[in-house]
């Protein structure tokens, strides 16, 4: 009969063992580190490589005339890297990080300054951080009208104005601006908006005010009326404006953002109150000189037709639907000084400069009482996540 080996009656065995196990896994972990160290150094390498590159690209950028920002130039850039992206890092990450890289090498060529509808910790600040990244000098005005000032005047390389939502449609103040203003766009962001409502104590039962901003407010109105019927609601001229009025008063709630709630000391009563959970928010990206074909583009036009005759608004639009030219937005405005007149402001898919898009102009101008082209330029990949409220 086999008999079974005694156990060990050495009672430091198993210490042994676990301090051996302890030291495979210290010089593993050394090894692992040792190669991460290689790969920063290698990463470091390439990324002053880059650099050089967009100097040289800056220095022909200046004798040529072309401006630093391309909206084209990066959206393919990092399309073209999320499509590469073979993971572990998400491809969100790797935009994120490629993002900081471009706008770290972009100040090499030169720091832009970049206008956008303050204060500090609204949706505009943080599309302004999208569309430019960290390294840029952005500047907060208000209202509306001077982002396109600050553009005209040269005090902002470029501006972000928001021009539209999916839950409450366009912001008439910019689209009015538009019309006077001499700014040409150049890009485009569409950012996903989500907001919190926020209080010092984060107890729905202490909620006796709600502010926001009108915006705000209008976007979360049915979770407002679900949750807090019949509570007065204050309207402020941002939701960052918003959060101070809540931090400054226990009963007030602010419906705006984590990031806005965290540095005014705020607790989340609610999460994700938005009616819409894919509420986003297009903003436009102005500046002073118009904008090449990018293969993909819109272009915004402004047009006006006599108020007297008979289908002058359905001979305006045939032109587009012959040559093949989708629209993909038709609003009006009131004409100023002129009641019950209106403007027409339409986007369309393609450039300017694309063949059928320029004999639709064409033909539509002629047409018109009177047209302006607002400017061809790159459309936006897809909508980005939004942090800030």
């Amino acid at each position: 009969m086999t008999r079974r080996p005694e156990p060990s009656s050495d009672p430091s065995q198993p210490a042994a063992d676990e301090a051996a196990a302890r030291d495979a896994a210290d010089a593993e972990l050394a090894r692992l580190r040792a190669e991460i160290d290689r790969v920063d150094r290698a990463l470091l390498e390439q990324l002053n490589a880059r650099a050089r590159l967009v100097q040289e690209v800056g220095q022909l950028k200046q004798r040529a005339g072309r401006p630093v920002y391309s909206a084209a130039r990066e959206r393919d850039l990092l399309a073209a890297l999320r499509a590469a992206n073979p993971g572990p890092l998400a491809d969100d990450v790797v935009e994120t990080i490629f993002r900081t890289i471009v706008s770290a090498t972009r100040q090499l060529e030169r720091r832009l300054r970049v206008a956008y509808l303050g204060p500090e910790g609204t949706f505009a600040h943080e599309a302004a951080r999208r569309a430019f990244g960290p390294f840029v000098d952005l500047v907060p005005v208000s209202p509306i009208a001077a982002i396109f000032t600050a553009v005209e005047r040269g005090e902002a390389d470029h501006g972000v104005a928001p021009v539209e939502n999916t839950t409450q449609g366009v912001v008439t103040e910019t689209l009015d601006t538009l019309v006077t203003s001499e700014v040409a766009l150049c890009g485009e962001l569409l950012l996903r908006v989500s907001y919190q409502l926020l209080s010092r104590s984060g107890r729905l039962e202490d909620v006796r005010r709600v502010a926001s901003h009108p915006q705000g407010l209008a976007q979360c109105r049915n979770w407002l009326e679900r949750h807090l019927p019949g509570v007065e609601r204050i309207e402020t001229s941002s939701t960052a404006a918003a959060a101070r009025l809540a931090a400054e008063d226990d009963a007030v709630a602010a419906v705006a953002s984590a990031v806005a709630g965290e540095s005014c000391g705020l607790v989340p009563v609610a999460r994700a109150i938005e009616d819409r959970h894919d509420n986003t928010t297009r903003f436009l990206v102005l500046g002073r000189e118009p904008v090449a074909r990018s293969g993909v583009d819109l272009t915004s036009v402004v047009f006006t037709v006599r108020k007297a005759e008979p289908g002058a608004l359905h001979r305006l639009l045939e032109p587009f639907a012959r040559h093949g030219v989708n629209l993909t937005s038709i609003q009006s405005r009131p004409m100023p000084g002129k009641p019950f007149e209106y403007l027409f402001f339409l986007d369309l898919e393609g450039h300017r400069d694309d063949a059928p898009v320029r004999a639709a102009l064409d033909e539509a101008a002629a047409c018109a009482h009177s047209h302006r082209v607002l400017g061809s330029f790159p459309r936006a990949a897809a909508a980005t996540g939004g942090s800030a409220a």
